[in-house]
């Protein structure tokens, strides 16, 4: 499960995807997928939840990481590569971005 809080020792990994709502489900379908199959059983794995907007226009996942090697290994992956040319073809463009909690509030 995702943990925010400030001064964590792990790595925050946020990607937005520009989808369309005509391919949107396809894109969430291919990400869950990726999930359950394989991104939560590579080593460093943490949590990720994954959020649309009303429009169905926009995906964002956040996902966490023990290590940011552990993100990067994941990536580079044969397998994660051939996912991400699929879900390429299913959005616009997206983006994965590394970051690092400064505040939290409950």
């Amino acid at each position: 499960m995702p943990k925010i809080e400030k001064g964590a020792a792990l790595q925050t990994v946020i990607t937005t995807f520009d989808t369309t709502p005509g391919t949107c489900e396809d894109l969430l379908d291919a990400l869950k997928d990726a999930y359950d199959v394989f991104i939560s059983k590579q080593p460093g794995f943490i949590g990720a939840g994954l959020h649309v907007n009303d429009a169905q226009t926009r995906v964002a996942n956040y996902s966490q990481w023990q290590r940011r090697e552990d993100f990067q290994a994941m990536l580079r992956s044969d397998e994660m590569r051939k996912r991400n040319r699929m879900i390429n073809e299913l959005c616009k463009s997206f983006e994965p971005v590394m970051y690092e909690v400064q505040e939290s509030y409950n």
